[in-house]
């Protein structure tokens, strides 16, 4: 078997096996440098606007730090403020998911739980802190331009939690509105709070520490009374 330009030049019955895992490991290697690449342009944003600020960082700063051409920045990236929320955006398609998989016995609060808990507020302590300080929290207490992106993404994740409840849960369109918005609370709350706490000085391990309870109360509350619809 011979390969070029990551294809298989012969392709007889005996040769296909081969050639596929070719092709799968020349897509697998891609997608990976792919993803690093993203990781290290999103990091090195986060770094640049814990030192400066969110307004006072171009587009061009990030590449020229992240040694990448800029409009390699914005083909993973379309717009200045998708450097600040996309990891929002993953974590909104992660709930959509956790609650259209859900089993029908369970509440929308009860599927997002551990995911909230175990996950997102338990990886806080992980963030390397010139990182944490350029992320949406942070820059969301300190920045009112970025403060709007924070409330112009929740009200984006109350409108998806919304369809994701309303395609598995037998409630009218107005019902699932309201859920959704009450979901979507759960994650301004952490935003906010993780912001403020940051500001005051808290560490991340202690940021952490505290928001679980209240959180954990929150989401009991929302599951004890999406429970009754």
């Amino acid at each position: 078997m011979a390969i070029e330009s990551g294809r298989c030049i012969e392709s007889s019955t005996n040769l296909e096996l081969p050639c596929y895992a070719a092709g799968v490991a020349t897509t697998g290697l891609r997608e990976l440098k792919k993803a690093r690449t993203r990781r290290l342009i999103a990091e090195t944003a986060a770094r640049l606007f814990a030192e400066r600020g969110y307004e006072r960082v171009a587009v061009s700063d990030v590449a020229r730090e992240a040694e990448v051409a800029e409009q390699t920045v914005y083909n993973y990236f379309p717009t200045k403020d998708k450097l600040v929320t996309d990891r929002e955006q993953q974590i909104q398609d992660r709930l959509c998911d956790l609650i259209r998989s859900r089993p029908p016995a369970l509440t929308p609060a009860a599927a997002i739980r551990d995911f909230v808990l175990d996950e997102t507020l338990a990886g806080i302590p992980a963030i390397p802190p010139e990182i944490w300080r350029g992320e949406l929290g942070h820059l969301a207490a300190i920045s009112p331009t970025v403060h709007r992106l924070m409330l112009e993404l929740t009200d984006r994740q109350a409108t998806a939690l919304a369809a994701a409840i309303g395609d598995t849960t037998a409630v009218t369109p107005e019902v699932a509105r309201l859920q959704g918005i009450a979901l979507a609370a759960v994650f301004r709350i952490i935003i906010g709070d993780a912001g403020r706490r940051t500001v005051e000085g808290q560490s991340q391990t202690e940021i952490a520490r505290e928001l679980r309870p209240m959180v954990e109360n929150v989401l009991d509350e929302l599951d004890r009374w999406l429970s009754l619809s």
